[in-house]
């Protein structure tokens, strides 16, 4: 089982567990899934001295994406969301010059072996706004933990860094109700600093198809990185997607 799936599957059930006896319907299940393309991809290990390597040159993809989302309602305007995001990209790069990466240096002009993998774990407090049209605005803070790596083999040599961290984010959305059935959403996490920042945004078309079940299509952006003596290291992902919501 992949280690996110690991992470996901008692997380969730220890939130279900930790909320209690509920009403019906407090609980709102996401799946999504879809594909995903590299924009950019930079890194260099360590950050001041290492060989920077453009991973997304030959190697856009698509990538299979995919997620999980568990929402609790606390009451009528607030409401708690956990969420498990793994992100894996392979390829391979060809350099003309020798690269020193985490103290090991790969040969010039063979085939370099890279995984990367970005794996994101968050809980969020979001408070939903009073609103008397079809418009309604929500905000909150977000808790995420990152889970990363960036491994390149080549003929038998091998080097990896990973990196586990945590990053306090601002969480903001708006919803068009635009029918009973029919709504546009749009979703974000981000926060920036001088090392580094980070932004999830989603815009999604969202259906009613039964009083507790929606399907939704949508596109998503996930774009960050950091810059300091360990690492230099930014990416930029773009997906489509698209899912179900269940109620419970």
């Amino acid at each position: 089982m992949h280690r996110s799936l690991r992470f996901l599957v008692p997380t969730l059930l220890l939130a279900a567990c930790v909320a209690g006896p509920a009403s019906a319907d407090r609980f709102r299940l996401e799946l999504e899934g879809g594909a995903a393309w590299q924009l950019r991809n930079d890194f260099a290990v360590p950050g001041d001295t290492g060989t920077r390597v453009a991973f997304d040159e030959g190697n856009g993809g698509p990538f299979g994406a995919f997620r999980g989302t568990l929402w609790y309602d606390l009451g009528p305007r607030s409401s708690l969301r956990l969420l498990a995001a793994p992100l894996r990209a392979t390829g391979t790069v060809a350099s003309s010059a020798p690269v020193d990466f985490n103290g090991t240096t790969f040969a010039a002009g063979r085939p370099i072996d890279v995984t990367y993998v970005f794996d994101s774990y968050r809980l969020s407090y979001v408070y939903r706004f009073k609103s008397s049209g079809p418009v309604s605005f929500r905000a909150g803070l977000t808790a995420k933990v990152r889970d990363a790596k960036i491994e390149l083999e080549q003929a038998g040599l091998a080097s990896a860094k990973t990196n586990t961290g945590f990053v306090p984010l601002l969480y903001g959305g708006v919803r068009w109700q635009m029918t009973d059935a029919l709504a546009l959403d749009l979703d974000v996490d981000a926060a920036a600093a001088s090392q580094g920042r980070a932004e999830d945004v989603a815009l999604r078309l969202e259906a009613k198809v039964s009083p507790k079940v929606d399907l939704f299509v949508g596109a998503r952006t996930l774009e960050g990185g950091a810059d300091n003596d360990e690492v230099y290291s930014f990416a930029w992902f773009a997906y489509a997607v698209g899912g179900v919501s269940f109620r419970f």
